[in-house]
């Protein structure tokens, strides 16, 4: 670390909303130095003494990178004069700062803050005005304190204006009494920065709070692996390995939470279940708005059976006895689920469904979880499909009763969808609480159908809603099991229920679309891999390198994506002179480089541009699983553009880039709902749990025209045997039932 202290001289860029700044530095002998960082309340004129890394940047040159620092308010007149003129204080210019430093001197800054009503001596300023300074001037001292007492603890800047300006000056007791508060109330707070912070303090392992926040983690850490909730008892051993605290000590505090409705205690058969309070009223609501939903709508048989003929007539395709049960379904059931494999008709079953509400003068929303996944839907039947999100319009705009309302969605209970048919896609994708969104925005009357494939990975989010529906039994369900002529012809589509079946597949490369290469060594497996994506499958498949998709189960190991997307990276996007890149932690993004956005973030504001660059349209959220290209990376600005399907362009902070990673290779499971022109697997070796028949049969289903495995045959052959898809605790289902039983 080195260290500069001088005044600012100017600032040359800011940015108001996060405090992220680039100033020069006076320094003595009348040198200047370049600092960049978050400096929350900087203006000119000001004495700083800052620590940080010396770097050099290849256009601006030499720059401190600035850690922490302390700010010393300005004791000379000249300083004082230039501090005031430069618009520190609103209200004070260079005319006025002039004015009040002829009649104060060196005791200036003491009057600001401690005798503002002094300032009515000054001509031009009211005694309002001089109320106004001096509160603007007691914000800044605040502020000023907050930052130096919040870097003894090691909180950055960044996060440190986040406290600040959630807690104002109660931020010092909540740090002292009980830091893990923090982790509760602000996002960027985890319960292990709250745990170093308590352990500087000295609060004790076996602390009410420690244990309290502990429990909420291990809460959430499990909501990130998939479930709704944990048993008891596995609650209670997450926390004792990770508070190093005996679980005798969990139980009062659970109760605790409890009665303060943080959690919520159910029984389930013979376990004793613990929910986040927000994860079990999901579950809840979304089974009470299904029921309310699913009521009957009389149809008359031989009405129906002539509109099915006349289809048939219209479009020159024949539904076999099952898809014409399936549109009959549609038509009478209040929620349908429509549910199969690859190459069974899905999607003629859909589009005879939508021409049917048609011919009816039905209006129909189609929409999907993700962007690709919208556009496939829009290309299978030719109607506009968008994303569940951009359906029910959120929007980061507050709610006039509510002023600091956060992003929400715009159609709710009070305003409801306006269609009379609601046709949902890739349902495997949808969490419980995207699926509570969508449920409270569709009235009664309005017929909901579900199409998905529940063979594949459940939701990267937490829930298992589709497979929850259908085991319930509540609601009809038509499952299409008999693989059609055309799609037979394609082993992507026979391996893929070869695989369900758990059935040995073909190894000896005759196929047109699906192919097995063995190698036993991960070095040679990936140059192989990389063969593949820039010389033999753009040319076989139709499309460039950066449409082949690289799958993979896992994210550590020699094969996993982490290791894969550096390697992919400098093959196929390497430096250059004319790219930009940045480095972030161990990862360095590059211009051109293929990224994947891994966390909802609903207020990142996005914007679709026409020629020119002139903004057509503009939005706000970007989802997990979202992919793009990084187009241009601003070093002044300290920002990264990526452009998303759609045209969507979204800007991020150097400080967002968490949110990123690379996209040359991806899991499996973050792969669901994307269709790729061809898909590459690498496959060695692997956790037992990672290498699962349902992983595999995703893998595969997620390629149109080509299908290639690279690796060992006995891997393949374990995945297949292994029918045990990864548990996940979910309960939408009892939900359902009790509500059902409540009602007879």
């Amino acid at each position: 670390m080195e260290k500069a202290s001088g005044y600012v001289d100017h600032i040359v860029y800011r940015n108001e909303e996060n405090g992220y700044t680039v100033l020069v530095l006076s320094l003595t002998g009348k040198k200047e130095l370049t600092c960049v960082g978050t400096f929350p309340s900087v203006s000119q004129g000001l004495y700083l003494e800052a620590e940080g890394e010396m770097t050099t940047h290849p256009v601006y040159g030499k720059q401190l990178q600035v850690r922490a620092y302390e700010e010393k308010l300005p004791q000379d007149k000249d300083a004082i004069e230039r501090y005031l003129g430069s618009g520190a204080l609103k209200g004070i210019g260079p005319a006025l700062a002039a004015r009040i430093v002829r009649r104060f001197g060196e005791d200036t800054m003491r009057v600001l803050e401690e005798e503002p009503a002094l300032l009515v001596q000054i001509k031009g300023i009211s005694a309002k005005k001089a109320d106004e300074i001096g509160q603007q001037a007691a914000e800044k001292i605040m502020m000023r304190r907050a930052m130096v007492f919040l870097q003894k603890y090691g909180i950055s800047l960044n996060l440190g204006v986040k406290i600040y300006q959630h807690y104002g000056e109660s931020l010092y007791r909540i740090i002292q009494e009980n830091p893990y508060k923090m982790a509760e109330d602000i996002h960027g707070v985890g319960f292990l920065t709250a745990d170093e912070i308590a352990s500087r303090i000295g609060i004790h392992v076996d602390s009410d709070f420690r244990i309290r926040s502990g429990l909420l983690y291990c809460l959430s850490l499990a909501q990130g692996e998939g479930h709704v909730y944990l048993p008891r008892e596995e609650l209670f051993t997450r926390a004792a390995r990770l508070l190093g605290v005996d679980p005798s000590y969990m139980e009062k505090h659970l109760m605790d939470m409890v009665l303060d409705r943080k959690v919520v205690l159910r029984e389930i058969g013979e376990i004793t279940a613990v929910y986040p309070s927000r994860m079990y009223h999901q579950e809840k609501n979304t089974a009470r708005h299904l029921l309310e939903l699913n009521v009957r709508h009389p149809a008359d048989p031989a009405h129906l059976e002539r509109r099915i003929r006349e289809l048939e007539n219209e479009t020159g395709m024949q539904l076999d006895p099952i898809q014409k049960k399936a549109v009959a379904e549609a038509v009478g059931s209040g929620v349908f689920i429509l549910t199969g494999g690859p190459g069974t008709g899905k999607t003629t079953t859909i589009n005879s469904i939508i021409r049917y509400f048609q011919a009816e003068r039905a209006v129909i929303f189609l929409a999907a979880p993700t962007g690709r996944a919208a556009k496939r839907m829009t290309e299978a039947t030719g109607q506009e499909a968008r994303t569940i999100h951009r359906m029910l319009e959120l929007t980061g705009m507050p709610d006039e009763d509510v002023p600091d309302a956060p992003v929400h969605f715009e159609r709710n209970e009070e305003n409801p969808l306006e269609a009379d048919v609601v046709i949902i896609d890739e349902m495997s994708m949808v969490d419980i609480s995207l699926m509570n969104s969508l449920i409270q925005a569709v009235s009664i009357g309005t017929r909901l159908i579900l199409v998905g494939d529940e063979n594949q990975l459940p939701s990267v989010g937490p829930g298992n809603v589709l497979r929850d529906m259908i085991r319930s039994g509540a609601f009809s369900v038509v499952e299409l099991t008999r693989i059609f002529r055309q799609a037979s012809q394609s082993d992507i589509v026979v391996n893929a229920h070869r695989i369900l079946a758990g059935e040995a597949l073909p190894l000896d490369n005759k196929s047109r679309d699906f192919f097995f290469l063995r190698r036993q060594d991960a070095d040679t497996v990936i140059a192989v891999t990389l063969k593949l994506i820039r010389d033999k499958l753009p040319s076989y498949v139709g499309a460039p390198s950066y449409d082949i998709q690289v799958l993979t189960p896992m994210k550590k190991g020699q094969l996993g994506v982490e290791r894969l997307n550096q390697i992919l990276q400098h093959y196929l996007n390497p430096p250059s002179e004319n790219k930009r890149e940045h480095e972030s932690g161990d990862r360095i993004f590059r211009e051109g480089d293929k990224v994947m956005q891994i966390r909802n973030n609903y207020q990142m504001e996005w914007e679709i541009r026409g020629k020119y660059g002139i903004p057509v349209d503009e939005g706000i959220g970007v989802f997990n699983g979202d992919m793009g290209i990084l187009r241009e990376i601003n070093d002044f600005a300290q920002t990264v553009t990526v452009e998303f399907e759609e045209g969507r362009f979204a800007e991020y902070s150097f400080k967002e880039l968490e949110e990123l990673e690379l996209a040359y290779a991806v899991t499996i499971h973050k792969s669901q709902g994307s269709e790729y022109p061809a898909v590459v697997m690498p496959l060695l070796s692997g956790p037992q749990m990672l290498l699962s028949r349902n992983l595999l049969y995703t893998a595969v289903t997620r390629a149109k025209k080509c299908v290639t495995i690279v690796g060992s045959d006995q891997t393949l052959a374990r995945m297949i045997e292994n029918d045990r898809p990864l548990g996940r605790y979910s309960s939408l289902d009892i939900c359902i039932h009790e509500l059902m039983a409540a009602v007879q």
